[in-house]
């Protein structure tokens, strides 16, 4: 394993000491080292494509190259801004990409990963972004002289990163659940959530919420026939529920986290604009991308009651506080939408979560 320090001080030999893009557990180790950086060094972006685009930005400021980090589902993001403006043949810039590549041919992962990893050196090629998969033995190499390309062709470069390829060392922090009086966290949620929607048609985002709420209504023989789970495609819960309810009479809710939200939140407008009575939309906001390493997310400092009326919802509730779950829950669920629910967790998720696997099964059950 490569020590993430030691990439970062590499990088800083060569010049970069910029660093954006959207947070991935192969990378955790290095986004906990650049995670102390201010915003002249580090800015956690809220999709890939914004993140390139950031880095393009910060190259014609400084003519200096930036580091994009992300995980290579991301890859899709940034397709436009690579193509149409970094490009060789449009502007030129050049970029170094750092991507964790889940899904690697030679590496057990979920199903939602494998495609993905399988077409990942595909893609790079037919974008033209010359890339390596970084070798322990090599890795100081291979980073110099990526860097010297990327300068010299004005182009955008990438380090395929593998799971586990890098280490943290003295990384002993854990997530504990020392939570304050009356607080609580997503799978405390989801079990009320869970009695109480029965009748309702979920679409529950990917990560942690998904994961969660299949369990815990397995744990208390709930049927799960009512539930779409986003095992992958991060940032497209919301659109995928606004399309069922346009066409259904069910009551639909999305069951959103911030860093997803966040992630196509020009999704919200469209749904304040356009939804019907019957959308619901639950926002669990705990400030970070949990299920990649915890990094903050700027949830925190936005104004959810007041976004979501400008962009066009009906009714805006908040829970932050246990006592109040179940009284505001059901003024929510029984709300004309479309509505949003803001609740407030902390982190902390279930031991030994089990995968979602019979993918085609959960659609034809949620279909019917």
């Amino acid at each position: 394993m490569i020590e993430a320090k030691e990439i970062v001080r590499i990088l800083k030999k060569n010049q970069i000491d910029f660093y954006t893009g959207i947070p991935d557990s192969v990378l955790k180790s290095l986004t906990k080292v650049i995670s102390s950086y201010d915003s002249n060094k580090h800015v956690t972006a809220t999709n890939e494509g914004s993140a390139v685009s950031l880095g393009i930005g910060y190259y014609l400021s400084t003519k200096k190259i930036p580091a994009v980090y992300l995980q290579n589902s991301g890859l899709g993001n940034i397709v436009n801004p690579i193509v149409s403006i970094a490009h060789k043949k449009v502007y030129s810039i050049p970029m170094l990409l750092l991507i964790g590549w889940r899904g690697a041919p030679d590496i057990k992962d979920e199903i939602q990963h494998k495609i993905q990893g399988t077409i990942t050196q595909d893609l790079l090629k037919l974008l033209d972004i010359k890339y390596e998969i970084i070798d322990e033995k090599n890795f100081k190499k291979q980073i110099t002289q990526l860097i010297k390309f990327s300068k010299k062709k004005k182009k955008t470069v990438a380090i395929l990163f593998k799971k586990n390829d890098l280490s943290f060392n003295n990384d002993k922090s854990t997530i504990v659940n020392t939570l304050a009086k009356n607080r609580f966290t997503r799978s405390y949620f989801l079990k009320v959530l869970a009695a109480k929607t029965k009748n309702f048609k979920i679409v529950a985002t990917t990560g942690y919420t998904a994961r969660e709420l299949y369990q815990i209504k397995k744990n208390k023989k709930i049927s799960t026939n009512n539930d779409f789970y986003m095992v992958g495609g991060m940032g497209h819960a919301s659109m995928v529920a606004f399309g069922f309810s346009l066409f259904s009479k069910k009551k639909t809710i999305c069951l959103d986290g911030d860093g997803s939200f966040l992630m196509h939140l020009g999704s919200a407008g469209t749904i304040g604009q356009f939804s019907k009575k019957n959308f619901k939309h639950i926002l669990l906001n705990n400030g970070c991308h949990e299920s990649v390493g915890g990094q903050k997310t700027i949830a925190n400092k936005i104004k959810v009651k007041n976004l979501s009326f400008s962009l066009g919802y009906k009714n805006y509730y908040l829970i932050k506080n246990k006592l109040y779950i179940n009284s505001t829950l059901n003024k929510f669920l029984n709300s004309k939408g479309p509505s949003l629910l803001e609740v407030k967790i902390e982190k902390g998720s279930l031991k030994n979560l089990i995968r979602i696997n019979n993918l085609n099964e959960v659609k034809i059950k949620f279909m019917n």
